[in-house]
């Protein structure tokens, strides 16, 4: 197969981009094309993030983080990659660094519509497109996101959307990926990888893409917006719920006491929220309307 028709295998757009007040960096992602979240995207907390594509070469994205890591500058992490590879003509690449510096690659053999638009902060770049009205509805609208406050996963999740309704990939739909990351951003603080979606293979990726971002990776993992402290009501009302679901088996005094902090954590963890426990006498109000929604559920059994 020539490299040329090997290009056609991953049509995709993506953007790459870096919230610099946050230390946020993240990649979103779309291609007709199965499990594209396995080969375009990559990121490293104060490092960069970067999007390989067309003819992927997925051995730039190691190179590409060492070298900003390191601290040399973006267009010159670019320049080096793609002067060093035979076949650069077949390739698509977006970076940005943590400093928000970003560049694109888009070697002459890339099928048409390929181009990229390059921004503060961000690379938008795209093959086999309907055509640039795409790469400039991502632009554009990530800029507007910027300027409105959106979170960093939230504003790669609208540019992709206005890719998609804007043409996108001319072949159509398949796969979709979300990855931001962030120090200490991982679960419990682990690592720093904050969000890390991929929808292999769908007719509706993108939408897809959203709903796990939106309905399981905020709810279980998101940053909590709202504290309610425990007073002695909350905390017999706690004490009485946990006590319905079994994990509770003192009286329902209203002291949020040791034992009483143990069977939340234990119900918590049971419910995969772990994530959302909290020190002294607060919670997470997302985990008191999960509490009082199960025990309600309970109730009409």
């Amino acid at each position: 197969m020539t490299s040329a028709l090997l290009a056609l295998a991953l049509s995709t757009f993506s953007i790459v981009a870096a919230d610099v007040r946050t230390g946020q960096l993240g990649v979103a992602v779309q291609s007709k094309f199965p499990t594209v979240g396995a080969i375009v995207p990559a990121a490293r907390a104060g490092a960069g993030a970067v999007a390989t594509q067309a003819l992927g070469n997925v051995k730039w994205k190691k190179e590409a983080l060492d070298l900003m890591a390191r601290g040399v500058p973006v267009e010159e992490v670019l320049k080096r990659l793609v002067a060093a590879d035979p076949q650069r003509d077949d390739r698509q690449l977006g970076l940005v660094d943590a400093k928000g510096k970003a560049a694109s690659w888009t070697g002459k053999r890339c099928p048409d519509f390929a181009g990229s638009i390059v921004g503060d902060g961000f690379a938008v770049q795209g093959n086999i497109l309907v055509g640039r009205a795409t790469l400039e509805a991502m632009a554009a609208t990530y800029q507007a996101a910027v300027k409105a406050g959106k979170p960093l996963a939230e504003r790669l999740l609208l540019a992709l959307e206005a890719g998609q309704a804007a043409g996108g990939d001319r072949r159509g739909q398949e796969s979709a990926a979300l990855l931001v990351v962030r120090t200490g951003g991982g679960y419990l603080g682990g690592d720093d990888t904050w969000v890390d979606l991929r929808v292999d293979d769908s007719p509706a990726p993108i939408a897809e893409l959203r709903r796990l971002y939106v309905e399981v990776h905020q709810y279980y993992f998101g940053d909590t917006t709202e504290l309610v402290t425990i007073d002695a009501a909350l905390a017999r009302e706690l004490q009485s719920s946990l006590g319905l679901l079994g994990f509770y088996k003192g009286p329902a005094s209203g002291a949020y006491d040791a034992a009483t902090r143990l069977a939340m954590e234990d119900w918590m963890g049971w419910e995969n929220l772990e994530g959302r426990i909290k020190p002294d006498q607060v919670v997470d109000a997302l985990v008191l309307r999960h509490l009082r929604r199960q025990v309600a559920e309970r109730g009409r059994k």
